[in-house]
Protein backbone atom coordinates (compact mmCIF):
# COMPACT_ATOMS: atom_id res chain seq x y z
CA UNK A 1 0.00 0.00 0.00
CA UNK A 2 2.93 2.33 0.68
CA UNK A 3 4.15 1.86 -2.88
CA UNK A 4 0.77 2.70 -4.38
CA UNK A 5 0.75 6.37 -3.36
CA UNK A 6 4.06 7.29 -5.05
CA UNK A 7 3.07 5.39 -8.18
CA UNK A 8 -0.26 7.22 -8.37
CA UNK A 9 1.44 10.55 -7.70
CA UNK A 10 3.93 9.99 -10.53
CA UNK A 11 1.12 8.95 -12.87
CA UNK A 12 -0.89 12.08 -12.07
CA UNK A 13 2.16 14.30 -12.59
CA UNK A 14 2.90 12.68 -15.93
CA UNK A 15 -0.68 13.12 -17.12
CA UNK A 16 -0.98 16.70 -15.86
CA UNK A 17 2.44 17.79 -17.12
CA UNK A 18 1.90 16.86 -20.76
CA UNK A 19 -0.08 19.85 -21.98
CA UNK A 20 1.54 19.93 -25.42
CA UNK A 21 0.83 16.31 -26.29
CA UNK A 22 -0.60 15.41 -29.67
CA UNK A 23 -3.13 12.65 -29.13
CA UNK A 24 -4.58 12.36 -32.60
CA UNK A 25 -4.72 9.63 -35.18
CA UNK A 26 -3.07 10.47 -38.54
CA UNK A 27 -6.38 11.16 -40.27
CA UNK A 28 -7.63 13.43 -37.50
CA UNK A 29 -4.25 15.15 -37.40
CA UNK A 30 -4.35 15.88 -41.15
CA UNK A 31 -7.85 17.32 -40.86
CA UNK A 32 -6.91 19.43 -37.83
CA UNK A 33 -3.73 20.73 -39.50
CA UNK A 34 -5.61 21.74 -42.63
CA UNK A 35 -8.20 23.48 -40.46
CA UNK A 36 -5.50 25.34 -38.54
CA UNK A 37 -3.77 26.31 -41.80
CA UNK A 38 -7.04 27.90 -42.98
CA UNK A 39 -7.37 29.93 -39.78
CA UNK A 40 -9.64 27.59 -37.80
CA UNK A 41 -9.22 26.55 -34.16
CA UNK A 42 -10.91 23.14 -34.21
CA UNK A 43 -7.61 21.27 -34.00
CA UNK A 44 -6.81 22.54 -30.52
CA UNK A 45 -10.26 21.66 -29.22
CA UNK A 46 -10.07 18.21 -30.78
CA UNK A 47 -6.71 17.56 -29.16
CA UNK A 48 -7.91 18.71 -25.73
CA UNK A 49 -11.04 16.56 -26.03
CA UNK A 50 -9.00 13.46 -26.81
CA UNK A 51 -6.72 14.07 -23.82
CA UNK A 52 -9.76 14.65 -21.59
CA UNK A 53 -11.27 11.33 -22.68
CA UNK A 54 -7.93 9.64 -22.06
CA UNK A 55 -7.62 10.90 -18.49
CA UNK A 56 -11.15 10.49 -17.19
CA UNK A 57 -11.07 6.70 -16.64
CA UNK A 58 -7.94 7.10 -14.51
CA UNK A 59 -9.55 9.85 -12.45
CA UNK A 60 -12.71 7.78 -11.89
CA UNK A 61 -10.81 4.63 -10.92
CA UNK A 62 -8.59 6.68 -8.61
CA UNK A 63 -11.60 8.29 -6.92
CA UNK A 64 -13.32 4.94 -6.41
CA UNK A 65 -10.11 3.42 -5.03
CA UNK A 66 -9.66 6.34 -2.64
CA UNK A 67 -13.25 6.09 -1.36
CA UNK A 68 -12.84 2.32 -0.92
CA UNK A 69 -9.54 2.82 0.93
CA UNK A 70 -11.08 5.41 3.29
CA UNK A 71 -14.08 3.18 4.08
CA UNK A 72 -11.82 0.18 4.65
CA UNK A 73 -9.71 2.20 7.06
CA UNK A 74 -12.82 3.18 9.07
CA UNK A 75 -13.99 -0.44 9.31
CA UNK A 76 -10.60 -1.48 10.69
CA UNK A 77 -10.82 1.25 13.37
CA UNK A 78 -14.26 0.04 14.50
CA UNK A 79 -13.12 -3.58 14.89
Amino acid sequence: MKKLLPICLVLVLLLAGGTDLLAQCPMCRATAESNLANGGTEGQGLNQGILYLLGMPYVLVGAIAFIWWKNRKREEEIV
